[in-house]
């Protein structure tokens, strides 16, 4: 299966999604709420078998905080992004895809730690590396005048 196909095939998953070819990867525009199902059917289709999560990454867009998941098949040799977004920085919730890839676990309690985003159903969603009394200090909008010298 081509990159074309591989869009096709998502966007036959899922029509509301928004799939388009960046310039490594095919990438996956996912609303928060529908990333565990879509996560899982990726798993699960023999057409995609996405069995390694290979990295989460938080992002603060600046309005927006961000979730990118990078994925590969090792069967079909297929790479995808998925990128996932909400507008509501005081309570960012995802759901945690924890069940369906085991490496999800620390690497969403990293993004949880750094930047405040939380993972609904997350088996052991707790800090990282910080205490609770750092904050985010990923987000663009943080200060920490009592840690940081100039």
């Amino acid at each position: 299966m081509d990159k074309i196909q591989l869009a096709e095939f998502i966007k036959s998953l899922d029509s509301d999604l928004e799939v388009k070819e960046g310039k490594q990867y095919t990438e996956v525009i996912v609303p928060p709420s529908k990333i565990h199902s879509l996560a899982s059917q990726l798993i699960e289709k023999e057409e995609t078998l996405f069995d390694f999560l290979a990295c989460i990454t938080g992002v603060d867009y600046g309005h927006d905080l961000g979730v990118i998941y990078h994925l590969r098949s090792t069967k079909h040799q297929h790479m995808l992004v998925i990128k996932s977004r909400t507008t509501d920085r005081e309570n960012p919730q995802f759901d945690s895809v924890a069940d369906i890839w085991e490496t999800a676990n620390l690497q969403e309690r990293e993004a949880f730690d750094l930047l405040g985003i939380k993972f609904v159903n997350h088996p052991d969603l707790r800090r990282l590396f910080l205490t609770s009394s750092w904050g985010f200090p990923l987000r663009k909008d943080y200060v920490d005048n009592d840690n940081i010298t100039s």
